[in-house]
């Protein structure tokens, strides 16, 4: 009881000591609470008054009193690494507190910079000492008048990313010559225990905020990205209105053949109604026939042409207090092919491979169905000045390939598979001196994974592979100098995984050359750290240096289905464990804004992609992977910016494992895995009432490092590349307020050429043309 007392006593002296200090001295005081663009608190910032030595710092929930300012018109000052230096007005009366909120805009905050997948947290980029592309609604939205297809969209916008396929996959669309993990709201996409392909077509554009690429490896999500990650931020409703919508159709197509015009309509509807706000998103489409340049049919295998795809999406959110929310996502994505064309082979490097008239044997291919369920909750200050952040996520993935004639008897595979998790993470801000503040952030990982992969028919090809993945983690960093970022952290990664007994597909009649295997357990268990640096005074000179790991299951279902043993512990299933090193940096003078960085990882073990007798294996030599990236913008004039980036990358294995790679059995990495290089570049020009013109350049470059076989055929992967250049338009017209009219013109030079990923691949049934010229007409209303 005398304990309650003396803290009553406290609480009600720290209540009144301002008031009655303003009191004796006749001076005014400032309470205020700084905050981001986010509505997050931002903790320890520096608060001043211009001309005064009256200062201090927000505490840890964002907070601040400055007492004793004299009366009148003061400006309040206030910085913070990471953010754009704050200067305010407050007029402060005599004996009287003043309150206000301050909000801070992130540095380069034109560019909308403030990213959550590199720490899970919300950040600016001048806090990040890594590599990171944000694409934002804007951007999506622009690049969506061209194609909507994301793999285009990605494809034009992330440097390190390779080029598109055309296809329903995106097999060869690396990111720095290694696997990415594809994410849908921080939920993984991918399927490393049976790479699929189908990760990055897996949502409809329409539906995401934004789109932030981390790239080189990273462990901070777990399992499969060697490197980098894809994250989409789904679209949250617009708390501006009750009840308020966007409708959109079109009309897509080639402009040389016919049966080529397709359609696209999409409808949303969002608000806010007290504590709750909402979104609900439908869109339908259905492609027409793709053909090339020369009106020819373009080959029906995996494509895009002939299609139905479905994209059903709602979330709805549910403020419980100031500092509570809980939120709930959900999000349907079905992409189906249902071509009357079958495949006519080409001759590689002469003619190409085309669709003609015929009944495609099989069921429709394409991804059936993709569900993904998110239940979010959070809560600011959940004890002390910690922050919490806890997540339970559901994903269900099923997708059909085509006829397949490299086992006997041939025919359709799927591929499986099913993700239950649950994510707890924590961040705690504090200061270990006045001058050095810190923030940690820390939590837990888990997740079951179901993978297999059957053939239609019922027989199985890869068994049923039920991983369990429990992964603590720790993330710190700190401010020295005010404007030197540290930080570091790790994570410690647990994975079991069982496999059901199995046998391997029949090479001959009679179940003839099938091997019984033994299934098991496999246990991994490993440690990944991370550490980098940032300095972000100068703008004219922001770099960082970096080191990451990632650690990756191995694909095991390649090894499964190839099979030569009859035990599990007999194959080679060893992880994948890369060391990213990096160092780059960001400089802005005036209009004109330069980033650049390079790179170097190194594997002990990889998985480079080999053809073998007709089948598909993967080659576990110790590997090397380089390159550098460089982007530029300018704003030449009012009206007109201008801008482009490039990308290099490339990749050698150590057969003889020797430590080196430049001896006569070492060998360059294949182009499944290593992109040629790749330009882009626009020109964006509003000078025009109500109307803007963006126009697209990308070149992708050549690259030839591989021989023909004792056959005189290349083998998968190996095909030279040449070089090829493509220019699209988009261009918005907006009517009225609520009325905007899209042209997107793909390919506008109409050229004949063929994607990286049917070059090669160095066969003629995979020698398939890119599209024609298309044009992509739509009409979108708001309301």
């Amino acid at each position: 009881m005398k304990y309650l007392q003396i803290k009553f006593t406290i609480v009600i002296f720290a209540a009144i000591s301002p008031l009655y200090i303003l009191a004796q001295t006749g001076k005014g005081a400032i309470n205020g609470t700084v905050k981001d663009s986010l509505n997050h608190t931002v903790p320890f910032a520096n608060i001043q008054i211009n001309g005064l030595k009256i200062k201090t710092t927000s505490n840890g929930s964002g907070n601040f009193t400055l007492a004793g300012v004299p009366a009148g018109s003061q400006t309040v000052r206030i910085s913070i690494t990471g953010y754009k230096i704050k200067e305010q007005q407050v007029t402060v009366a005599a004996d009287q507190a003043s309150t206000i909120d301050f909000i801070l805009a992130e540095a380069n905050a034109d560019l909308k910079e403030v990213i959550v997948s590199a720490s899970r947290r919300a950040e600016s980029l001048a806090q990040t000492p890594s590599s990171v592309t944000v694409l934002t609604a804007k951007e999506i939205a622009t690049q969506s008048v061209i194609s909507p297809n994301i793999a285009n969209i990605l494809s034009y916008s992330v440097p390190g990313l390779g080029t598109s396929t055309n296809q329903t996959g995106n097999s060869g669309q690396t990111l720095r010559g290694r696997n990415v993990l594809v994410l849908i709201d921080g939920i993984p996409q991918s399927t490393p225990l049976r790479a699929g392909g189908r990760d990055i077509r897996s949502i409809d554009p329409s539906v995401i905020e934004r789109v932030e690429v981390i790239k080189g490896a990273t462990a901070i999500y777990g399992n499969g990205a060697e490197g980098g990650l894809i994250n989409y931020i789904t679209k949250k409703a617009n708390a501006g209105k009750q009840f308020g919508g966007y409708s959109q159709v079109g009309l897509t197509g080639n402009l040389e053949g016919d049966s080529t015009i397709g359609y696209r309509a999409t409808q949303q509807f969002y608000g806010k109604v007290k504590k709750f706000d909402y979104i609900v998103s439908g869109m339908f489409e259905k492609t027409g026939v793709y053909r090339d340049a020369e009106g020819l049919v373009i080959s029906p295998e995996y494509g895009l042409g002939e299609t139905k795809s479905y994209n059903g999406f709602a979330k709805v959110g549910y403020d419980i207090s100031p500092k509570q929310r809980l939120e709930l996502m959900y999000n349907y994505f079905s992409s189906r092919q249902d071509s009357r064309y079958i495949t006519k082979a080409g001759v590689y490097g002469e003619s190409p491979a085309i669709g003609i008239a015929g009944n495609r044997p099989g069921v429709d291919e394409g991804t059936r169905f993709n569900h993904n369920s998110n239940l979010q909750y959070t809560n600011q200050q959940v004890f002390g000045n910690t922050d919490l952040t806890a997540n339970l996520y559901y994903q269900d993935f099923y997708t059909i390939y085509s006829n397949a004639a490299s086992f006997y008897g041939g025919g359709q595979s799927a591929i499986t598979s099913t993700k239950k998790g649950a994510r707890l993470n924590l961040n705690t801000p504090f200061r270990i001196t006045p001058l050095v503040p810190m923030q940690v952030n820390y939590g837990l990982d888990l997740m079951n994974d179901e993978t297999a992969q059957n053939l239609v028919d019922g027989r199985a090809w890869v068994p049923e592979m039920n991983m369990v993945n429990f992964a603590p983690y720790f993330q710190a960093s700190a401010s020295l100098f005010t404007d030197l970022i540290l930080k570091a952290g790790m994570r410690a990664e647990n994975i079991n995984i069982d496999v059901n007994d199995f046998s391997t597909l029949a090479t001959g009649a009679n179940g003839a050359g099938s091997i019984a295997v033994k299934g098991g357990k496999l246990n991994y268990d490993a440690f990944v750290f991370n550490a980098g640096a940032r300095y972000s005074k100068f703008k004219l000179f922001n770099p960082f240096i970096s080191y990451a790991q990632s650690f990756s299951v191995f694909e095991l279902g390649r090894v499964l289905r190839a099979a030569t043993s009859n035990t599990l512990a007999q194959l080679e299933t060893k992880p994948i464990i890369v060391n990213n090193y990096e160092g780059g940096f960001s400089s802005t003078i005036g209009k004109f804004n330069l980033s650049a960085a390079y790179y170097y990882s190194t594997s002990k073990l990889g998985a480079n992609l080999l053809e073998v007798d007709g089948k598909y294996i993967s080659q576990r030599i110790p590997e090397r992977v380089y390159g550098f990236e460089i982007q530029a913008d300018y704003q030449l004039l009012k009206d007109l910016a201008i801008g482009g980036n490039y990308a290099k990358v490339e990749g050698k294995g150590d057969v003889d494992n020797d430590g080196e790679f430049d001896g006569p059995t070492d060998v360059y990495l294949n182009t499944t895995r290593i992109p040629p290089s790749k330009t882009t570049g626009y020109v964006k020009y509003s000078g025009l009432k109500n109307l803007i013109v963006d126009l697209n350049w990308m070149r992708i470059g050549s690259r030839d490092r591989f021989k023909t076989n004792s056959s005189g055929k290349y083998l998968i992967g190996e095909g030279p590349v040449k070089d090829f250049n493509l220019f699209n338009l988009a261009a918005t017209y907006q009517v009225n307020s609520a009325l905007r009219v899209n042209l997107g013109v793909e390919n506008m030079l109409n050229k004949n050429y063929y994607p990286s990923i049917s070059q090669f691949y160095g066969s003629g049934i995979n020698y398939v043309r890119g599209n024609g010229r298309r044009f992509n007409l739509s009409a979108g209303y708001s309301f």
